[in-house]
């Protein structure tokens, strides 16, 4: 098994994997959060964060032709600019961390986020180009501990727009996200042939539940099962930091 993970680790890893898929498939994002807080109850999730990555461009393979229509690829640009500006300090920030502090940080942040969600926040003026860049930075400041796509996505639910566009504009912005973060995690050792081997098993299980949630989302609005979404994070962010803290 790659990382040197139980059978009865990666069985229930793998149930989460394709968990996390439909909930990507359908909402564009909480793949990476949803996965990495799961994780993080069983075995130390830093290893594993290369995976999550090469999973959400994989995804996007799966998801490329019914989105090209709805990408905001300003607002995009923009973000990844502010992301790629910070993301080298970010890396070394994480790596330099042990297993503990690595928990604490991912539960912590996908708590605060989640509930910034929860609330309805709104922005009620346009936002331009700078505050683009601003949130970019933000989620490049939280892509190191695998979920940079949770500001970004607390940031573009708070304003008005058609759930194809939100969803789009996410997939692409996440998969730019980590093709620019995955060769500073390669420089810091964390990607290895494990990380192949690991996501040649998740593929499949990848496809399943990327299929499902895009029928799901076809089928009715993404709003409901946004929320529900939200729930879940916030129950694994509080699991998440009850098992850092023991």
């Amino acid at each position: 098994m790659p990382f040197d993970l139980a059978p009865d680790v990666v069985a229930a890893l793998a149930i989460a994997l394709v968990a996390a898929a439909y909930v990507r498939g359908y909402s564009g994002f909480g793949f990476s959060a949803i996965f990495i807080a799961f994780s993080a109850l069983l075995t130390n999730p830093l290893p594993l964060i290369p995976v999550v990555f090469g999973c959400e461009i994989l995804m996007t393979l799966f998801q490329a032709k019914g989105i090209r229509g709805h990408i905001d690829w300003q607002r995009v640009i923009a973000m990844l600019g502010g992301a790629a500006i910070v993301l080298p300090f970010s890396v070394w920030v994480i790596l330099s961390l042990g297993d503990a502090q690595v928990r604490l940080i991912v539960s912590g942040i996908v708590l605060v986020m989640s509930i910034i969600l929860l609330t309805g926040w709104t922005i009620q003026r346009q936002i331009k180009t700078p505050g683009n860049i601003g949130v970019g930075a933000i989620s490049g400041l939280c892509n190191s501990a695998g979920i940079g796509g949770l500001p970004v996505a607390a940031f573009m639910t708070a304003q008005k727009m058609p759930a194809a566009t939100f969803r789009a504009t996410m997939i692409v912005y996440l998969t730019g996200l980590d093709l620019i973060t995955m060769p500073l995690l390669w420089m810091g050792g964390l990607v290895t042939w494990e990380t192949a081997y690991a996501l040649l098993l998740a593929f499949p299980l990848l496809g399943l539940g990327i299929w499902l949630g895009t029928r799901r989302f076809n089928a009715a609005s993404p709003e409901g099962f946004r929320k529900f979404a939200i729930l879940l994070l916030l129950t694994l962010a509080v699991l998440g930091l009850l098992r850092a803290s023991i």
